[in-house]
Parts: structure tokens; C-alpha cells; sequence
């Protein structure tokens, strides 16, 4: 008879837990690394307050934990089962009579609580820090303005009129070496070059005015097909970010971002558009799947991590970083398929689940009858990648 609360059930629990919330902590660092660096120079040279960025990065996370988690519960019971595995627990509780299954309940119970709180991330987590993602972003950028121009770069952000800016002074921020394309006035094109520019405004209104400095204006009148030049030393150009940019436009939602009530008046309103509906259809059913995705690499980890007694936790990490990818790679396969309609959306976000839930339950099975799990065929795949690469 399987005891839930036995004493090995509660040690395997707790077992799995701190390498749970390591692999929690790594993976959201790489997921976020480009999120840091972004955020980084918000604070350094746009002089944005620590509070809003730090409340960006907070709504970001949801997005992140949805694919982080089932990762983590996976290397969670793979790493302590090999670790497990090493000091040789498993040969000890086989020599004492303790079958396989009873590794199950704790295992379980651990991947179904992943599978709650990413389930939780998918439905409610992801379409709440979006919208306010997207909300607080606005904010940020209406009432500092810099942070949406970059150096280097052309910034259409108003209507008809193109800014670029060689470099951006960090301590004065002024603009030096500007470009402006001005095509406002109908068939007539302003080029304004400028040394120095100045950004003034009005946050609450929208409403800004750029100073340019010793600069030179380009008029091409395309109606009666005339040049004009001037020069100047003080030029000022009205910028109306209301013209150019809408909360409401900004705050659309697509589909992913939307909770389960929305989307479902999404999809039929969108019932003609296929395209659109089934794309709206497969990420209905992935609020759900990935979620599961917790159940079945938790369960496929039962069998990779009793089976290999002298592996290292470095080959521990190898593999369920492997089987993860395979993971992923499957999703976006059933996501882009299942957009175009070569087979339903429910398929293509299921199937993931059912290849890696099925390999695992497999696997676990051929374990408890004593019958080795090797991965011969993955040195030999890795071997043969390597010398493909090395003969390119």
C-alpha cells in the first residue's frame, strides 16, 4: 500500500525543493537578461525612477514563470533523483523491497502544484502584468520622452516625422548631430539638419517642442517642383505624441494576453478569419498545455534520473535542458502548423504533452522491470552533430 505522507514521500519532497527554486532563480535570470540590460539604461541614461522599472520587471515575470516552471520542476526531480541515484539511495530502497512507484505520489505531488501555480501564471498571471506592462510603459514614455529616442536609430514615433540623433548626451540630454524628416505639410518635405538639439514639454498633454541649434532647413515643394535652404540658428518644431500614439492603441491585446472570457469572445468573433481564429484557438488550448507540461516532465525525469547511477549533475542539467528544448521545439512546430491549419490547434499544443508525458510513462514502466534506459543514441546523434559541424 502507497503511503502519500510516508516518511520517503516527505523526504523526496523536501529533496526536490531546493534545486527547484535554484533552477527557478537561474532560468528567470537568463530569460530576463535582455529585460536587464534594457532596464539598465533606463536608469543609467534616461534617468528613469528605480520604482517604474522595478514595477516593469515585475509584470514581465508571468510571461517568463509560465515556461520556467515546468523546466525547473523537471530538473528539480531529475537532479535529485541522479543525485540520489550517486550516493546509491536507490539501490537501497530496490534492496529493501521499495518499488518504483512508490517514488510517484511525492513526484506528483510536486509537478501538480508547478502545474497549479503555471497554470495560474497562464490564465490570470500573463493578461494582468501585460496590461499593466503595457499601461506603466506608457506612462514611462509619455512623461519621458528620451526614453523612446535612441541614439542611432531612426524614431518614427510621431506621425509623419522621423528623428534621428547621432548621440545623446547622458548628463545634459541634449541631441547632437540631429536629422529630421518633416513630412506634415502635404507635398512639401522638410529636412531639418540641426548640431544640437533640446526636448521641452508637456507630459499630462502630450504636447512637446524641439529646439534645434545651428542647423540648416531643406524645403522640396513637389507641386511646383521647387528647392528652398535656409539657415538658422534657432529653429522650433512642434511634436504631438496624441497624433502619432493612443493609450487604447497601445493597450490592444492579442491574443495571448488575453484572459479566458475575452478570448473566448475573440475567437468568435473571429470565426470566419481562419487564420486569425486558429491562431486565437492555439493559444487558447497552450494556457492549458503548458501547464501539463509540469505532469509530464516531472514524470519523464522519474526514469532519466534513477538510471543513471554514476552520471553528474552537469549530465543531469545536459539532459533535461535537452528534453526541454525538445519540448519547446514541439510547441512551436504545433503553434505554427496548427495556425496554418494543417492539422487542429488542440493537436498541435497537446501533442508536446502527450510525446513527452507517453516517453516518460514508458520509460518508467521498462525501469520498474528492471530494463536500462541508455541514451547511446544521443552520444551518437551529439557525435555525429559534432563532426558534421567540424567537416562544414
Amino acid at each position: 500500500m502507497i503511503r502519500p505522507f510516508s516518511i520517503l514521500s516527505r523526504y523526496l519532497f523536501l529533496e526536490m525543493l531546493p534545486p527547484f527554486f535554484i533552477n527557478l532563480a537561474f532560468f528567470s535570470f537568463i530569460f530576463l537578461m535582455k529585460q536587464i540590460l534594457d532596464i539598465t539604461d533606463m536608469i543609467v541614461n534616461h534617468r528613469v525612477g528605480v520604482g517604474p522599472v522595478f514595477l516593469l520587471l515585475i509584470y514581465t515575470m508571468p510571461y517568463f514563470l509560465q515556461y520556467v516552471i515546468p523546466m525547473s520542476v523537471m530538473m528539480a526531480v531529475l537532479l535529485t533523483l541522479l543525485r540520489m541515484s550517486s550516493d546509491n539511495e536507490i539501490m537501497a530502497l530496490k534492496a529493501g523491497g521499495v518499488s518504483i512507484y512508490r517514488l510517484l505520489p511525492p513526484i506528483l505531488a510536486f509537478s501538480l502544484m508547478g502545474t497549479v501555480v503555471t497554470g495560474f501564471m497562464t490564465i490570470a498571471g500573463v493578461p494582468v502584468g501585460a496590461e499593466r506592462f503595457k499601461t506603466l510603459l506608457f506612462d514611462v514614455a509619455t512623461a519621458n520622452l528620451n526614453v523612446s529616442l535612441k541614439e542611432r536609430t531612426f524614431n518614427d514615433n510621431f506621425k509623419d516625422v522621423m528623428i534621428y540623433v547621432n548621440r545623446i548626451d547622458p548628463k545634459t540630454r541634449e541631441l547632437h548631430q540631429v536629422l529630421i524628416e518633416d513630412g506634415r505639410t502635404a507635398d512639401v518635405n522638410n529636412t531639418v539638419v540641426a548640431r544640437v538639439g533640446k526636448l521641452f514639454g508637456d507630459p499630462q498633454k502630450m504636447i512637446y517642442q524641439l529646439r534645434l541649434y545651428d542647423g540648416m532647413i531643406s524645403q522640396m515643394d513637389m507641386r511646383d517642383r521647387s528647392a528652398h535652404t535656409v539657415n538658422f540658428s534657432t529653429y522650433d518644431i512642434r511634436l504631438d505624441m496624441k497624433s502619432a500614439i493612443s493609450r487604447e492603441s497601445l493597450l490592444r491585446k492579442t491574443p495571448d494576453e488575453m484572459p479566458l472570457g475575452e478570448l473566448n469572445a475573440y475567437l468568435k468573433k473571429n470565426q470566419k478569419n481562419k487564420t486569425v481564429y486558429f491562431g486565437a484557438l492555439g493559444n487558447y488550448y497552450k494556457k492549458f498545455s503548458i501547464p501539463v507540461a509540469c505532469l509530464a516532465m516531472g514524470l519523464l525525469a522519474i526514469p532519466l534520473g534513477i538510471q543513471n547511477r554514476q552520471a553528474k549533475k552537469s549530465f543531469g542539467i545536459g539532459l533535461g535542458l535537452f528534453f526541454f528544448l525538445l519540448y519547446y521545439i514541439l510547441l512551436s512546430l504545433g503553434s505554427t502548423f496548427g495556425e496554418s491549419g494543417y492539422y487542429p490547434p488542440v493537436l498541435g499544443m497537446w501533442m508536446p504533452d502527450l510525446i513527452l508525458g507517453g516517453a516518460g510513462l514508458m520509460l518508467l514502466i521498462r525501469s520498474a522491470r528492471e530494463r536500462p534506459v541508455t541514451f547511446a543514441w544521443l552520444d551518437e546523434f551529439f557525435a555525429r552533430l559534432t563532426h558534421w559541424v567540424q567537416n562544414k
